[in-house]
């Protein structure tokens, strides 16, 4: 893998690479980016999806680095973390009477928990030498961090803000420009390359880490959302600077636009309806017109205070407008292949108001010119090549076919031209003899109506046989708690369900208590590393397919017929591969593990599509009788 991603950076082409568990894939793209970051004089940026790994990286893995390899460079290397600035605590908003909404203002002497995390914001404040938010510990409520906070939209910038010269964004900001190694999330890079912010230092390499989530995350920062609680928010900031009456008419368009959502069915909305589209045609004219009121967004420069409240303003217009006028245009195409976005609706919840959202139908060509345009990209992960290959991914990402073909059109610039190749550099584990891939091809398939008797019976066989030690994966959390229920009192050994307490401490308890099983949904399919004893036996209650009702990717999987490909394979077959994948990937965490995976989903051994989901899993040695399952569990753990 080194050397692969040291070619890849000498050649300037793209790079998939699929590692297993336990390859130390991180040590083979941090050696050959720390070369190629004091070579060039230009740093390497390190993009992960998670909290937990960016803190692996900069906590263990670089220090580790750079002490090993700094006897050997010019100097030693050197990294740091870079985060969005609404991680960072703004100087000016928690020292400042900043234009913020009363009803989301917290006096920290109130008695209430968001009250107290005000007060121990405010006395943190005091000390930290870098305001990030993950320092906080333990941690505080997002209405509380609010309060102290900006987006990059809102901040003032640092030559207007009488606390620039101090800012904790600016200054992690200043720090990553003089560094080998940035390491940041998928988010900030999306935001960086997809917004033109510029908030990472030029570079020339990127290494997406847990590249299989890439799509996701780039989907959610280019999704957009409109409610009568945004369109109120906007109000409220702009109604102390222009007249009234111009702001009470988003006001109303406000209202008008929560009594249609709250009457409609939630769901994707293919055509227009016509008083949908004169409620948001109303929403885009009277922030328009409020936006003209506001006048030069120049104005009050001089004033920090008046700054800072024109600023939040155009803020929360500009997100109303925008997003108005996003949702009208995309009904603006002639066939179903021209489409290039969907909209639908989120029904009101006890949490949140009915919410529109729009979200592009595919990343892809944004990923193509905004990322992998002007930049060599080595993209990994343990799950990467679904059914085998790399293509499904490819397309996700925009690459097309390797070495070019169809990953560019004509008249596109050289550097727009860049090849790719995809290699899996195979896993330190021996699957077939360490790990069982159990199929109860014996059990009915899995309908709507909750988990049938059989599979709570199945699942307490296998429990037993293992003595307990299990780590059960649902594909709904209304599975798993069932699934919780029917068996805690029926088994001998202790059930724990995720949301019985903090995830974290869930897993905690589950790997230090052998007979221990846990139960729960989607973090843990990718989210859990328990090595050792405590996990002999990985539960699948169904092939992972998307919900058929959900919007975005049942929109997609149309998309794709229109076009002529297959819409079930392209987004739905390899959304479940992708998840199968991960969830059986939980099983051999350490050398010495052994252990099952249970499938308890007979279509994993007889649909027509079974062989690309069992060609995306490490290549456990296969059966689907129960008898030799439980066997092997029982002689496995005693």
């Amino acid at each position: 893998m080194v050397k692969a991603v040291q070619k890849a950076i000498d050649d300037e082409e793209h790079l998939a690479v699929q590692a297993g568990t336990g390859t130390g894939k991180s040590l083979a793209y941090l050696v050959p980016s720390i070369r190629h970051a004091m070579e060039s004089d230009s740093p390497v940026v390190v993009s992960t999806a998670t909290i937990a790994l960016q803190r692996q990286l900069v906590d263990r893995d670089l220090p580790r680095l750079a002490e090993t390899l700094g006897k050997e460079l010019p100097h030693e290397p050197t990294f740091a973390i870079l985060k969005g600035r609404r991680n960072y605590l703004c100087r000016y908003k928690a020292t400042a009477g900043w234009p913020e909404e009363e009803d989301q203002l917290f006096d920290p002497r109130e008695v209430s928990a968001t009250g107290r995390m005000v007060q121990r914001i405010q006395e943190w404040a005091e000390e930290t030498t870098t305001g990030d938010r993950d320092e906080l510990v333990p941690g505080v409520n997002e209405q509380a961090w609010r309060q102290f906070s900006v987006s990059a939209k809102e901040c003032l910038g640092a030559q207007r803000c009488p606390s620039g010269a101090e800012c904790f964004a600016e200054l992690a900001k200043a720090r990553a420009g003089e560094v080998d190694v940035v390491v940041t999330n998928h988010a900030l890079l999306a935001i960086d390359a997809m917004e033109g912010m510029a908030i990472l230092p030029e570079h020339e390499v990127v290494v997406v880490d847990e590249a299989h989530e890439l799509v996701d995350r780039v989907t959610s920062v280019v999704t957009d959302e409109l409610s009568e609680a945004a369109i109120a928010l906007a109000v409220r900031r702009v109604g102390r600077l222009i007249e009234q009456p111009i702001a009470d008419q988003l006001l109303e368009a406000g209202e008008d636009l929560k009594a249609l959502l709250e009457a409609a069915p939630p769901g994707r909305i293919d055509e227009l309806p016509e008083v949908l589209g004169l409620t948001l045609a109303l929403v885009r004219d009277s922030s328009a017109r409020c936006l003209t009121a506001m006048g030069s967004r120049g104005a009050d420069k001089d004033d920090p205070d008046k700054a800072g409240q024109r600023k939040a303003a155009f803020t929360a217009l500009d997100e109303v407008h925008d997003t108005a006028v996003r949702m009208l245009e995309a009904y603006g195409h002639a066939t179903e292949v021209d489409r290039a976005e969907v909209v639908w609706l989120d029904g009101s919840t006890d949490r949140r108001p009915a919410t529109l959202r729009v979200a592009p139908l595919s990343v892809g060509g944004m990923l193509r010119d905004k990322l992998f345009g002007e930049r060599t990209v080595v993209l990994t992960s343990a799950t990467l090549a679904l059914g085998g290959t790399f293509d499904g991914l490819a397309k996700q990402w925009g690459l097309g076919d390797p070495e070019g073909r169809g990953s560019s059109s004509a008249g596109e610039s050289d550097s727009r031209k860049r090849g790719w190749t995809g290699i899996d550099v195979g896993s330190p584990f021996d699957h077939p003899r360490a790990g069982i891939l159990y199929v109860a091809k014996h059990l009915p398939q899995p309908g709507r109506d909750g988990l049938p008797q059989a599979y709570l019976d199945e699942i307490a066989e296998l429990i037993e046989a293992a003595g307990g030690r299990t780590l059960g994966l649902f594909s709904s959390m209304r599975a798993a708690k069932a699934a919780t229920e029917a068996l805690r009192d029926r088994l001998e050994v202790p059930l724990l369900c995720q949301g019985d307490d903090s995830t974290m401490l869930l897993v905690k308890q589950f790997a230090e208590d052998e007979p221990t099983c846990l139960f729960g949904t989607l973090s843990l399919w990718q989210g859990v590393d328990v090595p050792g004893p405590s996990l002999r036996l990985v539960i699948i209650d169904r092939v992972p397919f998307p919900r058929p009702d959900d919007p975005l990717t049942s929109a997609r999987q149309r998309h794709v017929v229109a076009k002529g490909g297959n819409g079930f394979m392209a987004v739905a077959a390899n959304h479940a591969a992708l998840l199968l994948a991960q969830g059986a990937g939980r099983l051999l965490r350490a050398q010495d593990d052994k252990g099952v995976v249970a499938v308890l989903d007979p279509r994993l051994a007889t649909a027509r599509y079974s062989g690309f989901l069992l060609n995306s899993l490490p290549p456990f040695w296969r059966t689907s009788d129960p008898a030799v399952v439980r066997t092997a569990l029982k002689r496995l753990t005693g």
